[in-house]
Formats: structure tokens, C-alpha cells, sequence
């Protein structure tokens, strides 16, 4: 893989196989308008080398991914910073950064459990909508 500095200074990095997943990247699609966020599957080659570099086990992750601008946050964090990216309104979710992590991380943690249950899962990652492949990254 070349220097993290020729990725773009925002990166998702998502469960490409989880319904639930799969919408929380059209929603970021649709209400990214100045289209800052790009994506990854967490299968993808590309994420794991990323996670290996953070000294994240890709192995045992079930959460989204964030990366931006060289820093990385998972769970309800990554979730919270992410929300921040998009803006007015979105980023008013951002309040919840008062609730203390690990409170916030065992309701993350009890939808990321479930999600596959909950919401489903695909045989394959989702291909890019059309218009914004070149927001994806890496290949499974």
C-alpha cells in the first residue's frame, strides 16, 4: 500500500456485507454534499493493512471505522465523529460525546452484536451507487 498521505483525510471504513452498514453508507452519501467522506470495506485488503498500521485487530473489529486526518475512531465514537463530518443537522449527535464512552459503547456494542440479525446481511460488499466510485476504496 503507498503513504497514508495519498488517502483522503476522511475514510469510513465498514462491515461491506451488513444491511444496516450498507444504508449507513447511502445516508452518508446522500448527506455529504461537499462529498469529503470516502469508503472501504472492512474486508478490503486496504483495511486491513490501515488497521494493522493502528495496531487494530481486524479480525475481532465489529465496528465502523473512522478515519480522518490521520486519526482513528471506532465505535460510538467513530459513529459520533462521523456524524460531526456531515454537519447541521447531524452533527448536533455530537452532544452525545458528554455521555461517558463506555456507557455510550455498550449500546453501540448491542446493535453492532445484533445487526446482522437485526437488519441482515449480503452474500458480497455493495458496489458503489453509480457516481461515486471513485469515493471507494480497496479491494475484497
Amino acid at each position: 500500500m503507498s503513504d497514508l498521505g495519498e488517502f483522503p483525510d476522511r475514510l469510513l471504513l465498514f462491515d461491506g456485507i451488513c444491511s444496516l452498514c450498507n444504508a449507513s453508507v447511502r445516508f452518508v452519501l446522500r448527506h455529504d454534499p461537499r462529498e469529503r467522506i470516502h469508503f472501504a470495506p472492512l474486508q478490503s485488503d486496504l483495511a486491513k493493512e490501515l488497521l494493522t498500521r493502528y495496531e487494530q485487530d481486524h479480525q475481532t473489529l465489529t465496528s465502523l471505522v473512522y478515519l480522518r486526518k490521520g486519526r482513528l475512531f471506532t465505535r460510538s465514537r467513530g459513529a459520533l465523529e462521523l456524524a460531526r463530518d456531515l454537519g447541521f443537522p447531524w452533527a448536533l449527535t455530537y452532544l452525545f460525546v458528554v455521555v461517558p464512552g463506555p456507557l455510550r459503547d455498550l449500546v453501540y456494542d448491542l446493535a453492532a452484536r445484533n445487526r446482522y440479525r437485526w437488519f441482515g446481511v449480503k452474500d458480497a460488499c455493495m458496489l458503489p451507487p453509480a457516481g461515486v466510485a471513485d469515493r471507494f476504496h480497496g479491494e475484497v
